[in-house]
């Protein structure tokens, strides 16, 4: 039977995407590829989620149709030096038996979950 392998992507639409591309990539260290990140199979973890949310949630910006997730080495290092580069990180951190979970605000407003995976 035909079915769903992977998540293939995340599309996002943005007023000035070589500016977000630029910033992902120094903040967040994501490789360019050919029109987008691709991350290597090498960098990323087995576990992809795909989450519905009500249109209702307060869990992210109500005007905000997508919410980013990333999974991340280092949930605190990380959130600590995007703080001292000067990005807008919400102090809230959350720990979980699945993992710990903080967010930050991208340059167009986007707010942005990290995601560290429990070892």
């Amino acid at each position: 039977m035909a079915q769903a392998t992977g998540l293939g992507g995340v599309f996002l639409r943005a007023r000035d995407p070589a500016a977000l591309y630029a910033w992902y990539e120094e903040h967040l260290s994501l490789p360019m590829g050919e029109g987008s990140f691709v991350l290597p199979a090498e960098r990323q973890r087995a576990v992809i989620a795909l989450s519905f949310f009500p249109h209702s949630s307060e869990y992210f910006p109500v005007e905000q149709p997508v919410m980013l997730n990333f999974q991340v080495d280092d949930l605190d290092a990380l959130l600590d030096r995007l703080a001292g580069e000067g990005v807008a990180v919400d102090p809230k951190r959350e720990s979980f038996d699945y993992g710990k979970f903080g967010w930050f605000t991208d340059p167009e407003g986007n707010r942005v979950e990290l995601w560290q995976p429990p070892a």
